[in-house]
């Protein structure tokens, strides 16, 4: 695995912005100059106050991006999949990540420095048009979550994170593809781990949910959707 390096040529992912562009200009010699990172699970690979090296793009695997709330307790901002930037809140706008990142699973990224970046973007002006529209999608996203935590009960918060994870990895055999911990969980929906422990007992019970062992799915998005209606369901993903 710590060998594989794989080229934006032969990507699957898509949706990167890098991959969509990688024929524009002078990208082609860009592209040569990015570094491959394997992490394994567990591994942060972002330290929130470390300087900023650049952003990460996520080739293969999960991650999870998290910022530290008021006494230390972890805030989770977001999951991350295949073809998704990881560190671009900390990208020009300051010398310091704002945020950590650690892989959920073993992960493959490819990190583009600042200095490659900033050289990138100068003369790659569909690059930036594209990196300014994910900008203002992810600040859109942001506010969204403000404005309906601040109105939602904790079971809505709940329900939401679930939806959440539901839509961005999707499920078989009726489980979630990624593993979460309860707390893991209480630290996206902005909650304590006891709460979202009785509201998950709570969702089983209903028959909304579906656990095994500590593995989560739903099992009637309709009805979970309709409970949160009010504000304004959005797929973010």
């Amino acid at each position: 695995m710590n060998s594989y390096k794989p080229h934006c040529n032969s990507c699957y992912n898509e949706q990167c912005v890098i991959k969509k562009n990688r024929l524009n200009g002078n990208m082609p010699e860009y592209l040569e100059n990015k570094n491959t990172m394997h992490c394994k699970k567990g591994q942060n690979f972002i330290l929130e106050g470390a300087p900023v090296q650049g952003l990460y793009f996520v080739h293969s695997g999960k991650v999870k991006v998290a910022k530290t709330g008021f006494n230390g307790k972890e805030q989770i901002v977001r999951f991350a999949k295949d073809g998704e930037i990881i560190g671009h809140r900390g990208f020009g706008v300051g010398n310091f990540y704002q945020i950590s990142a650690v892989a959920m699973e073993d992960t493959v990224l490819c990190h583009f420095s600042t200095t490659l970046l900033h050289e990138m973007l100068q003369n790659t002006p569909a690059l930036t048009f594209d990196l300014m529209l994910f900008y203002a999608e992810e600040l859109n996203r942001s506010e969204t979550k403000v404005r309906k935590f601040a109105q939602m009960t904790v079971r809505e918060r709940v329900i939401d994170s679930l939806l959440y994870i539901y839509r961005k990895f999707g499920q078989s055999k009726n489980l979630f593809e990624i593993q979460l911990t309860r707390k893991e969980i209480a630290d996206f929906a902005g909650t304590t781990e006891e709460q979202v422990i009785r509201i998950i007992s709570a969702l089983k019970k209903e028959k909304l949910i579906f656990t095994q062992g500590k593995k989560i799915g739903i099992e009637n998005v309709g009805i979970l959707k309709k409970e949160i209606a009010e504000h304004h369901f959005f797929l973010d993903s």
